[in-house]
């Protein structure tokens, strides 16, 4: 997977600028050369690679400062970034390619990118980028596309141009549509009356607005919306609120049929969370019955949704076959990537509306894109205009304060609401002080933070990847003396050995046939599931002594040990025994299973033998588990230690987030932040490495793109 872009470039060795320029600058031959050496290395991409011989074979006298950038926006493509900005790699250049986390290189190395570009000027760059056959400003068919805006050029490979394009173009009409279409005096009343009956009446000593209310005063008044928030904010609260606002807005007329109303999120996992608590909200609305019944709780994956074509980047519904829907609401949006929004873009009809539900603060998508971030990007300051506080006034009955006005606010920000009060960590919550801290970058604050005493928060520094205090966490949860602070006398802090000691204890007994006892057995594999989800390690770093690959196998031995599991070295290290957790990696609609569901091998009774079957929540009060034999199972992996990335759209009740022993690109403020937040109730932060912390608090993911220009 490509390591995120961050504001820390990897260190170049000491030495001085080269006066002499280089002669890849100027020479094919040399260029192809140097780009040998930096895939040799693992710097460069082999793709990328073959896409200048591609080039340089396709088209008559290429200059090679322009492959060059072909070479480079390819390689930023990989990395997460839509295009490449030249006058940003000019001011960074060893952000150009996937250098060592702390710049070592070997005795012998290839010119890194300072190196190269250390004589190189933005204007002799961009002299060199015309050329009929490769570079394009606009629609055509050239591989690749630039974009001036007097400060910089922007080189895009034309799919990932022609994706932006989508989203300005399908988002500016939408928000035109807002401007064209303003709510008259009785929407107003209507939309005050029945926000009063979904959040209550308007308090005049509260003294502050509910944005929840005022998200969804926005997000009505449009057809396109973004809802952002941090965890505990109410999103999903939200969104169902204003789910009810719409329909009641749709049936004041007395023929109008009830809105057609989507559900959709990135992932398997995310889309069964998000369907659990709609269900949850759904019923606790003020409304009658005929109402609820009009919002869904069935929530499908995007790929879903859009019909994806195995094997292609096609989908069955398009511009020229859209969905039929009037609202498609995006849950998750963080995770969502240019290509997969521009898709679903396309394929809205004229008339839908789209609502966005994240937190911007999350890391990124694994592809290219940020669009969540791009677009909230001012979303703390508000940016309002006095036209859109005037409505908000009038829909909430409450005024806006006066920090978020700005006559200046563009379109843009007229439509993204942002909850700004969390309902979960309060002022004595420190897993919230936590994130606030390290969302301000605030290395001082931090410290304080872990330093204080908090009682969901706990912070362990480890010696060695041998600690006793790992494994006390990872059997336990803890050491012993946590359980004196009240959250743990509300529900003890537990590790795995909780999920096994449920696996043995509550097994079904006797031979008893999974055939006759289904539901027994179901009983039984929800117990253990639930048990399991109490607690999850989470780490930076697939590989290494603290990347998940090593942690699964040193997990499972130290729990073989206690006598928790009984496996051999063979199935420990590449097989199947009871009680291994799986993550599933890719969606397999044959099992009805998507990419982020987790699973439990359990033993089971069948024609009168002991069978090993992985146990999956299925969603179905009817059959609340899927039973699946491992050998059909292609792609999981064990899940005693997990990704953040791989994290995103879960959430546990005690999450251990490790930071390894030394930096590295994809230790960001972004993952620290999407990590301790999938706790709902304790955080352990662990830090194999001094000071780990505070240097992930001030690298910031940075993926480029201009949809920024929106604003």
């Amino acid at each position: 997977m490509s390591q995120p872009s961050t504001t820390t470039p990897a260190r170049a060795p000491d030495s001085p600028a080269p006066s002499r320029r280089h002669p890849a600058l100027d020479d094919t031959a040399a260029l192809l050369t140097l780009l040998t050496a930096w895939v040799r290395q693992g710097w460069l991409r082999d793709l990328d690679r073959a896409l200048v011989r591609f080039l340089d074979a396709e088209a008559e006298q290429a200059p090679p400062l322009l492959l060059l950038a072909a070479a480079l926006t390819s390689h930023q493509q990989g990395q997460g970034h839509v295009c490449l900005d030249l006058a940003a790699i000019l001011a960074e250049p060893d952000r150009a390619l996937s250098l060592p986390p702390d710049g070592d290189t070997p005795d012998d190395p290839p010119p890194l990118p300072g190196e190269l570009l250390a004589t190189l000027t933005l204007a002799e760059w961009q002299a060199a980028l015309p050329h009929p056959a490769l570079m394009g400003e606009g629609p055509g068919n050239s591989p690749l596309v630039r974009e001036d805006d007097g400060r910089t050029t922007r080189v895009y490979l034309r799919r990932y141009w022609q994706y932006e394009q989508t989203l300005h173009a399908e988002i500016s009409r939408r928000l035109a549509r807002a401007d064209d279409s303003q709510p008259t005096e009785d929407d107003a009343d209507l939309t005050r009356r029945t926000l009063n009956t979904l959040f209550g009446a308007p308090d005049a000593n509260a003294g502050s607005l509910n944005w929840q209310k005022a998200a969804c005063a926005l997000a009505a008044r449009q057809p396109f919306a973004v809802i952002t928030g941090g965890p505990g904010t109410g999103k999903t609260t939200t969104v169902v609120r204003l789910l009810a606002l719409l329909q009641t807005l749709e049936q004041a007329e007395s023929d109008a049929a009830p809105l057609d109303i989507r559900l959709a999120a990135p992932t398997g996992k995310a889309a069964a969370r998000l369907g659990e608590s709609i269900a949850r909200q759904v019923s606790q609305l003020p409304v009658d019955e005929s109402l609820r019944a009009t919002i869904p709780d069935k929530v499908s994956t995007l790929h879903r949704l859009l019909g994806a074509r195995p094997d292609t980047r096609h989908f069955r519904y398009h511009a020229d076959n859209p969905l039929s829907l009037d609202v498609l609401v995006i849950d998750e949006a963080s995770m969502v990537d240019i290509e997969m929004l521009a898709a679903v873009l396309r394929a809205l009809p004229d008339n839908a509306r789209l609502v966005l539900l994240g937190d911007k603060d999350q890391l990124a998508s694994v592809e290219a894109g940020a669009v969540l971030g791009d677009l909230c990007r001012r979303a703390d300051a508000g940016h309002y205009t006095p036209a859109t506080a005037e409505w908000i006034a009038r829909a909430t009955g409450q005024p806006l304060p006066n920090d978020y006005l700005d006559p200046d606010g563009q379109p843009l920000d007229q439509a993204i609401a942002m909850l700004r009060h969390s309902y979960r960590f309060g002022e004595d919550s420190g897993i919230g002080q936590l994130a606030r801290a390290i969302n301000s970058a605030s290395g001082p604050t931090v410290s304080r933070v872990l330093n204080h005493g908090y009682a969901d928060l706990h912070h362990l520094s480890l010696n060695d990847e041998h600690s006793q205090a790992f494994n006390k966490l990872v059997l336990d949860g803890g050491p012993a003396e946590t359980s004196a602070n009240r959250l743990d006398r509300e529900a003890p802090r537990r590790g795995y050995r909780h999920y096994l000691t449920v696996l043995e204890e509550q097994r079904p007994r006797g031979q008893t046939e999974l055939t006759q006892q289904t539901e027994a057995y179901s009983a039984w594999a929800s117990a253990v599931l639930d048990a399991y989800g109490h607690f999850q390690l989470l780490c930076a770093l697939r590989r290494g002594p603290w990347g998940v690959e090593e942690l699964n196998l040193r997990i499972a031995r130290l729990l073989r040990q206690q006598g928790l599991i009984s496996a051999g070295d063979a199935a420990l290290e590449h097989g199947w025994y009871e009680g291994r957790p799986v993550l599933v990696t890719q969606n397999d609609y044959s099992l009805k299973l998507m990419n982020g569901d987790i699973g439990m091998a359990l033993n089971v009774v069948e024609n009168g033998q002991q069978r090993l079957r992985v146990a999956f929540p299925s969603g179905d009060q009817e059959a609340p588990i899927r039973w699946v034999l491992p050998s059909r199972l292609h792609a999981t992996e064990t899940v005693f230690a997990m990704t953040v990335h791989k994290s995103q759209g879960s959430e546990f009740e005690h999450t251990a987030l490790l930071l390894p022993d030394s930096t590295s690109p994809v230790l960001t403020r972004e993952l620290v932040y999407t990590g301790m937040t999938r706790a709902r109730r304790w955080l352990t932060l662990i830090e194999a490495g001094k000071g780990i912390l505070n240097e992930a608090v001030q690298r910031r993911v940075i993926r480029v793109s201009g949809l920024s220009d929106m604003t």
